[in-house]
C-alpha cells in the first residue's frame, strides 16, 4: 500500500517545484494509464491457474522557468488483484496498491537533477544483464514493469557526448536489481557512473556503495546474529555499432567483511545483435553471462554460466512474433518462451507459451526469471489509453 514514506518523498520532491516556479497552472497536463488483464494456465502443482488484472495510471505535468530551466513532474502507481485457482470455487486471491513512480525533475540543455521514486537503468545488456543494480525488468515481459528506487539523480551531459551521473538513495530496504539481501533501513546509498565516447562506439565506468545485513551465525557455527556488510560495485561496460552491434558488461563487487565465506562476486557479459535481410528482417540477440562468488578477486570460486538467444520477426504492420531462450551450462537446464503479439490501436494482445525448469536459482535472477517458472500459456491483454 502506499506508505508514508512515499507521501514524504514526494512532498521532497515538490519541494523544488514549489520554491523555483510561479503559482501558474502548468503549461501541459497529461492523464494516461494502461490497464492489463491475463490468465494463465500451467501445468504445475495446484493452483495451477491465474487470473488477474493491472491498472497504471500515470499522471505528468511540465513547466517552464525562463528560456533555461523546465519543470516536470511524474506520478503513477500500480495496482493489481489476481487469483490463483485449481478450482473455481478454491481460489486463492491478493492485490495491492502502490507508488509505481513519484518525481520531480529540473532539466536545462545540459543538465538533469531528478528527485523521488524513479527508475535508474544503464548498460548496454539486454537479456543477462551484470549492470541489473537498481531494476528487475525481465526482457521477456511485454509490460517491462519494474520497482523504482527512491533516490537523488543528476545527470550532465558534455557536447561531445560524454555524461556523468551521480546518485544517492535512501530508504531502499526491500533487495533491488540482483541483489539477495536488502540494504540497511535509513543508511545512504551512493554512486556514479562517467560515460565516454570512443571510436564507433562508447565506453563507461559505474561504482555503488551500499550497506546490508545478514545473518551469519548458523554459517560458522555460532549463534544466530546480524552482521552489516560494506558492499562496494564497481562496473565497466562499452557497446559498438560496427558490422553488428556489440557489446561487453563486467561487475566486480567486494564485500568487507570476513565472517563471509566469500569476499568477492564477478559477473560479465558479452553481446552482439544483427537484423538478417529475410523477409520483413528477423532481429537476432545473443549473450554470454558468467558469475563468480570467490575468496579473492583472482580466484574461480563458484558460479553459473548462461547463454542466451532472441529472435524477432515482424509478420506485417499487426503481428510480431519473437522467442527468447536461455541455457544454464552448469545445471543443462533450458528456458524457453515464444510471443505472439498482435496490435490494434490501442491494444496489445499476446499469446505467450513457455516451457521452463520449476524452479529458479537465485543466480538466475539475473534474468529477472520467475513469472514463467514451469510449462504453460498466458493470454494477456493490454490497453493503453
Amino acid at each position: 500500500m502506499v506508505g508514508v514514506r512515499q507521501f514524504i518523498w514526494f512532498a521532497l520532491a515538490m519541494l523544488p517545484v514549489s520554491l523555483m516556479v510561479e503559482p501558474t497552472v502548468a503549461q501541459t497536463f497529461d492523464w494516461r494509464g494502461q490497464v492489463s488483464g491475463w490468465l494463465t494456465v500451467n501445468d504445475g502443482n495446484s493452483p495451477n491457474k491465474q487470473l488477474g488484472v493491472r491498472y497504471i495510471p500515470e499522471f505528468s505535468g511540465n513547466w517552464s522557468a525562463g528560456d533555461e530551466w523546465r519543470f516536470d513532474v511524474n506520478i503513477a502507481f500500480n495496482g493489481y488483484a489476481r487469483a490463483d485457482f485449481g478450482k473455481l470455487d478454491d481460489a486463492d486471491t491478493d492485490g495491492e496498491l502502490d507508488a509505481y513512480r513519484l518525481w520531480v525533475r529540473a532539466s536545462s540543455s545540459q543538465l538533469e537533477l531528478r528527485l523521488g521514486l524513479q527508475k535508474i537503468n544503464f548498460g548496454s545488456a539486454t537479456l543477462l544483464r551484470p549492470l541489473m543494480w537498481f531494476d528487475r525488468i525481465d526482457p521477456r515481459d511485454p509490460l517491462q514493469l519494474t520497482d523504482g528506487v527512491y533516490g537523488f539523480l543528476a545527470r550532465y551531459y558534455n557536447v561531445n557526448n560524454a555524461n556523468v551521473w551521480f546518485w544517492v538513495l535512501l530508504g531502499n530496504d526491500d533487495p533491488k536489481g540482483r541483489e539477495v539481501f536488502g540494504s540497511v533501513e535509513d543508511e545512504p546509498e551512493y554512486g556514479g557512473r562517467v560515460q565516454l565516447p570512443v571510436p564507433s562506439g562508447e565506453l563507461a565506468l559505474s561504482y555503488h556503495h551500499r550497506s546490508f545485513q545478514v545473518s551469519v551465525g548458523p554459517m560458522i557455527d555460532m549463534p544466530e546474529f546480524l552482521l552489516t556488510v560494506g558492499e562496494d560495485r564497481f562496473a565497466l561496460d562499452g557497446k559498438w555499432d560496427v558490422v553488428v552491434g556489440a557489446w561487453f558488461e563486467t561487475d566486480f563487487t567486494h564485500y568487507d567483511n570476513r565472517f563471509l565465506p566469500y569476499s568477492w562476486q564477478r559477473a560479465v557479459n558479452v553481446g552482439i545483435d544483427y537484423t538478417f535481410g529475410v523477409g520483413n528482417g528477423i532481429t537476432a540477440t545473443t549473450e554470454y553471462f558468467g558469475v563468480r562468488l570467490a575468496d579473492g578477486f583472482w580466484s574461480n570460486g563458484d558460479g553459473v554460466d548462461m547463454s542466451a538467444l532472441s529472435l524477432m520477426y515482424p509478420w506485417d504492420l499487426v503481428n510480431n512474433v519473437s522467442t527468447v531462450v536461455y541455457y544454464n551450462w552448469d545445471s543443462e537446464d533450458w528456458y524457453r518462451l515464444v510471443d505472439w503479439q498482435q496490435l490494434y490501436d490501442n491494444w496489445n494482445i499476446h499469446v505467450i507459451g513457455y516451457w521452463n525448469p520449476d524452479q529458479y536459482s537465485i543466480t538466475e535472477l539475473t534474468t529477472g526469471a520467475g513469472a514463467y517458472s514451469g510449462t504453460g500459456l498466458q493470454l494477456l491483454l493490454v490497453y493503453n489509453h
